[in-house]
């Protein structure tokens, strides 16, 4: 069947705006303001150098060949133009972008290079799509190449505007990718039928991913041929099979759970090692007899107080013994722990306890002062003091109540966009789905110990608590005046014979600071797992090069998931550009998608949602949210997901990247931009340890601001020169600023409103204040500045710590720089730099007296 390739030119020109209708350097200046680089996803698990190039031939079926022909009879355009549409639709759904850009190659003679072809993809019918085609083509057609040549050369543009090629009347080439392209797309038709033909770059899209994408644009012609008037953006060019191996070939394995609560994992070890060691803190011990006995009263306390099924226990304490006792005792009852950290304001713990309905309340006497406000707001909520009920004589027996697998286990309370928290509600099968993940692949034991060293209302404390007592290892809490301390953590670990701790990874770069200036060997570690923010591979490349022997895991999931759903387990560092999140854990399964929920195709990025056990019941008392963020399963009727709101894509080898939050995404100038993306790829430029990019001024003054970190800094034209090579310079930020650590939250994370606050104080000069004036101040003065990320100069004599904006951890990194010459405390307790300056000249006389 013949393809009709005839008046490719005239036909268009005639219907639509004519290239006359512009001056060329008008259009092209059109073209370069508005931007839009559409960049193919990469996918190969091939190494394959650059300059390589295959070809995929695929026969057009009937139904394709007559979108190829009857459209054009239809709307008097031509193949070429319809080819031209599907490539622009099928792009649209690799890049999740619709102001689509590629190139365009006209082999009628009158350029000998593609021109960059601007095709905005627009919600509505195939027949529509075809119109826009046909007039981009129309622009396009005869604009002179030498014209753009010139106002690049003008403008100082040097950057690839496309990266995929249409060709236009026959089959693409070798020669018609340029080095920066890696896709052609084009038909041949000298045939008795005529062949869909890629020309690719397999180091960039290997066999698999161009036959995906041969695919994808034939499905297109046939839904185009088939149903013209349908609308194209409901369309999806996922064929059955990958919809299937998505939806079941990259889920995690099915696993079997046993028919029992987390508690009653821990029941069974009472009765087979009742004498042994379950938990510790300090020179403080309970075996599994004693912590059970505990558990055991608080359990029956709170039935006899009238708890049902489900009620809501909030637990405020330090994290000590009791806590555990506390929380077991919750389980056992059947009610849902609530974590209250006792520093909390009355304000915020009244409103947890208000929006979970919570009835009762367990807390250490003394522990916190701002309950009692909070309780005066809250209506009808009775509090225990564990003291109390641990002495109230109540049974110290089991009180072996039924708790169904589908019955809420905890509440967390995280933080929301509206600045109202949202309590997400967790079940207890996914609680112990949870559990199981973490001791198959963390390698939790019997007889080994575990660390618990996050704080009570971060979720991930609660498997730190309780993983080791369902196989018949031990809980070692260690208290925050250690972690805070990281000479003392480090030494805790030592001592207590620590084989699986988890920590941000923040805290792992404090650690490991520790370890290089004082080396410890830690013969029993043999697992840390980091969570909590993206662990970068400069991080596991310290992490190796000091522990060769011990696995690092790099978790990822959310509170709403029953917390982990991925784990990356590394003996070495990894092969790939940034370190992947890693396959989903068992019963779990992970979906990457559009707007509209759909799946995208591999490779592509898109949302992750999350399917199987671990979702979530949804937020407490809180249904407008749930809707929003719990929807139905498209793939399993019954099911639920998640959506996270994180940005992702699939890998070739089954494992999940992470891009960003979808939140993070910019227009500036035209160009739509992930700053997760931008931030990725500075990381990857040499030396760049830690990274983040904010947003800076509004409007048409709306620019990309990057911060990074490295041991050593470089100059801004340097990184960003280097910048330029992977990412196009509409993504390269603006400005470029060097600090020697990036400001870190309470919680370890990166604090981008810090960093954009810095932005402007970094263009503005504060104004006079009383500069150090000793030796010691000016030192002190630069170890601040690294701690606080602020310039050195802009620290001063009476410049207050954390009213400049420092944390605990920044208090403790500079407890490291320091060399412990003085304690945590002692920092705390001066956090004016001349009053630390003097203890630190009054530290060093003493010493040189005693000498």
């Amino acid at each position: 069947m013949k393809v009709r390739q005839d008046e490719r030119q005239s036909q268009p020109a005639q219907r639509y705006t004519t290239a006359g209708s512009s001056t060329d350097r008008e259009y092209w200046q059109r073209v370069l303001s508005e931007g839009g680089y559409t960049p193919v996803p990469r996918w190969s698990g091939e190494q394959r150098e650059p300059g390589i190039v295959e070809e995929l031939r695929t026969p057009v079926p009937a139904v394709a060949a007559q979108a190829l022909r009857r459209p054009a009879d239809d709307l008097a355009t031509t193949p070429d133009t319809v080819l031209l549409a599907v490539c622009a639709r099928v792009l649209a759904a690799l890049t999740s972008d619709s102001a689509v850009v590629v190139g365009r190659l006209s082999t009628d003679g009158s350029v000998a290079q593609p021109l960059p072809c601007p095709v905005p993809v627009a919600d509505g019918p195939w027949r529509e799509l075809l119109n826009t085609a046909a007039r981009a083509t129309a622009e396009v057609t005869g604009r002179p190449e030498a014209a753009l040549a010139e106002l690049r050369a003008e403008t100082g543009r040097t950057e690839a505007l496309f990266d995929t090629v249409v060709v236009a009347g026959r089959a693409p080439r070798a020669g018609d990718l340029a080095p920066e392209t890696v896709l052609a797309v084009g038909v041949d038709t000298s045939g008795a039928q005529p062949h869909l033909v890629l020309a690719h770059r397999p180091y960039a899209l290997d066999a698999d991913q161009a036959g995906r994408i041969s695919g994808y644009l034939l499905a297109a012609l046939e839904e185009l041929a088939r149903h013209p008037e349908a609308g194209h953006h409901e369309w999806s060019p996922l064929s059955a099979a990958e919809t299937r191996f998505q939806v079941d070939g990259l889920a995690g394995p099915h696993r079997d759970l046993p028919d029992r609560r987390v508690h009653q994992l821990f029941e069974e070890q009472v009765r087979l090692r009742p004498q042994d060691i379950a938990v510790e803190q300090g020179a403080s011990s309970w075996t599994y007899r004693e912590l059970n006995a505990r558990a055991n009263r608080i359990a029956h306390a709170l039935r006899s107080d009238g708890l049902r099924d489900e009620d809501v226990v909030a637990v405020v304490s330090e994290r000590d013994l009791e806590w555990l006792a506390a929380v077991l005792g919750v389980l056992k009852a059947g009610g849902v722990y609530l974590p209250v950290e006792p520093h909390f304001p009355a304000d915020r713990i009244a409103g947890m306890l208000t929006r979970s309905q919570c009835r009762h309340v367990l807390v250490e006497r003394d522990a916190c002062a701002t309950l009692p406000e909070a309780l005066r707001a809250a209506s009808d909520v009775r509090a225990h003091h564990l003291d109390d009920v641990l002495a109230a004589g109540h049974p110290d027996t089991d009180p072996d109540l039924p708790v169904a697998a589908s019955q809420a286990a905890y509440i967390y309370f995280t933080s929301g966009s509206t600045g109202r928290p949202k309590g997400a509600v967790c079940e207890h099968a996914g609680f112990l789905n949870h559990l199981l993940a973490k001791i198959e692949d963390l390698g939790v034991r019997e007889g080994g110990v575990v660390a618990q060293t996050a704080p009570q209302c971060f979720d991930i404390s609660l498997w730190q608590l309780v993983a080791a007592l369902t196989v018949g290892g031990r809980t070692r809490i260690i208290e925050q005046s250690a972690v805070l301390d990281v000479g003392r953590f480090v030494e805790t670990l030592e001592n207590a014979r620590v084989e699986v701790v988890q920590v941000v990874p923040s805290y792992l770069e404090v650690v490991l600071t520790e370890l290089e200036r004082h080396p410890r060997e830690l013969p029993h570690l043999r697992c840390v797992s980091a969570t909590g923010e993206a662990l970068k591979k400069d991080l596991v490349a310290r992490w190796f090069s000091t522990f060769p022997e011990v696995a690092l895991v790099n978790a990822y999931g959310l509170t709403e998931t029953c917390d982990d759903t991925n784990h990356e387990v590394m003996r070495t560092v990894p092969a790939s550009a940034s370190v992947p999140l890693g396959r989903p854990i068992a019963n779990v399964r992970i979906y990457v998608v559009d707007e509209l929920l759909r799946l995208v195709p591999l490779g592509s990025p898109g949302e992750i949602v999350f399917s199987g056990i671990c979702v979530g019941r949804g937020y407490v008392n809180d249904e407008e949210r749930t809707r929003a963020a719990f929807v139905p399963d498209p793939h399993h009727p019954g099911a639920r997901m998640y959506r996270s709101g994180d940005f992702g894509r699939w890998l070739p080898d089954g494992r999940l990247e992470f891009l960003g939050r979808r939140d993070t995404q910019v227009k500036i100038n035209g160009f739509r931009i992930e700053i997760g993306e931008v931030e990725n790829q500075l990381l990857r430029v040499s030396g760049v340890r830690d990274s983040a990019v904010v947003i800076a001024g509004e409007g048409e003054t709306k620019q990309l601001v990057a911060f990074y970190s490295a041991a050593q800094e470089r100059s801004a034209q340097t990184v960003g020169k280097e910048l330029g090579t992977a990412l196009p310079e509409y993504m390269v930020p603006a400005r470029i600023h060097y600090l020697p650590a990036l400001p870190l939250t309470a919680n370890g994370k990166i604090d981008r409103k810090a960093l954009t606050r810095m932005v402007g104080e970094l263009s503005t000069n504060e104004g006079e204040f009383q500069a150090p004036r000793t030796d010691r101040e000016r030192s002190l003065a630069g170890l601040w500045a690294n701690a606080l990320k602020l310039p050195a100069e802009d620290i001063g004599r009476n410049t207050h710590f954390f009213e400049a904006g420092g944390t605990s951890l920044g208090m403790l990194q500079m407890a490291v720089a320091l060399d412990r010459t003085v304690s945590p405390a002692e920092l705390m307790s001066r956090p004016v730099l001349a009053d630390l300056a003097a203890l630190l000249d009054e530290r060093a006389a003493g010493e040189g007296g005693a000498a």
